[in-house]
């Protein structure tokens, strides 16, 4: 087994930037959830499937940020595609290319629909000297970086001994984040899952791929009440050659410390130390989270578009039904 997930990773790993959705723990983590998955590998290269289940005994086939090709094999792949479709009765097949030319199938009922993975990032170049690193931000970020520093915060990883509190600490701030800012988060139980699923194979030493949880706490006076209060946290995905921020969550208090700037810039820093080549930021949109677009940007850095998210049609009318359904929910 342990041969088989390096074999999987190490060709996942090859395409750039790195795509940890690909990865083999990915999918475990996505049977912990409850979802039945699938891994197709051949010549055009491998993937990672996801099935969902609808009403009605329904169900569609999810392959994030992929497939992964190896070669102008898309034909191929896609023949595969349709045989388990047909197998599983699913109604369409959604994917995410990491590179649109080797996407262009004649003769597929395919329609771009609207990101489920956002389809720009901004990725760090860590082979660059802390010093470079530093002089490409935006000169607020840098005087944030170290207000933070000389006002007391401070960073550490989790606690690996109370995982379990620690994780309670993370979706305490989530919720408040949440909540002031107005957006949806995962269920609690898939952030306990991620880190059962680190721990399940935390011995596979040859995997390639960690999940680790750092916390940004203000160290007051040792007369404050406040003394190792958390004020921000942040989930990393460590995958290949990169390093990926996926989820991460802000205290209602002490914003003026400007934690969050630190906490990231002392994961980057982390990470260059531990030989890490690329640091993702996951997600920017201007439209969608223009505050969080405008905090990452403030790092520097390189914007990467992809060419966003596709459904492969296989039954017309449960599509048609499936889409007027997602658009009666969000009224």
């Amino acid at each position: 087994m342990l041969e088989e997930i390096k074999i999987w990773n190490e060709f996942v790993a090859g395409q750039k930037p790195v795509q940890f959705l690909q990865s083999w723990q990915w999918g475990e983590f996505q049977k912990n959830l409850g979802h039945q998955i699938f891994r197709l590998k051949g010549s055009w290269g491998r993937a990672l499937i996801i099935k969902y289940n609808l009403p009605f005994h329904r169900n569609y086939l999810y392959c994030p940020r992929g497939p992964i090709l190896s070669q102008n094999e898309a034909e191929n792949f896609f023949r595969e595609i349709a045989e388990l479709a047909k197998q599983e009765k699913s109604i369409f097949f959604r994917f995410e290319p990491p590179v649109v030319s080797k996407f262009e199938i004649r003769n597929l009922k395919i329609e771009k629909i609207s990101d489920v993975q956002p389809s720009r990032t901004i990725i760090l170049d860590l082979t660059k000297s802390e010093e470079e690193l530093l002089k490409a931000m935006h000169y607020k970020t840098r005087y944030n970086i170290r207000l933070a520093q000389r006002r007391g915060v401070r960073i550490r990883t989790m606690n690996k001994e109370s995982k379990i509190k620690e994780i309670k600490n993370f979706l305490t701030l989530l919720h408040q984040t949440t909540k002031r800012d107005k957006f949806r988060a995962y269920p609690d139980n898939y952030y306990y899952q991620l880190f059962m699923t680190q721990t399940n194979m935390e011995n596979q030493d040859e995997s390639m791929f960690g999940v680790e949880m750092f916390f940004a706490e203000y160290h007051g006076s040792t007369s404050s009440p406040q003394r190792d209060k958390i004020l921000a946290a942040n989930i990393i995905i460590f995958f290949g050659d990169t390093v990926t921020y996926v989820h991460g969550a802000s205290s209602d208090e002490y914003k003026n410390l400007m934690a969050p700037h630190l906490l990231h810039w002392e994961i980057i820093r982390q990470a260059k130390q531990l030989g890490y080549h690329f640091y993702d930021f996951w997600g920017i949109d201007e439209k969608k989270w223009p505050g969080l677009t405008r905090f990452k940007k403030g790092f520097g850095g390189k914007i990467i578009e992809y060419p966003g998210t596709f459904d492969l049609v296989f039954n017309k009318f449960w599509y048609q039904l499936y889409r007027l359904g997602k658009i009666f929910k969000n009224f």
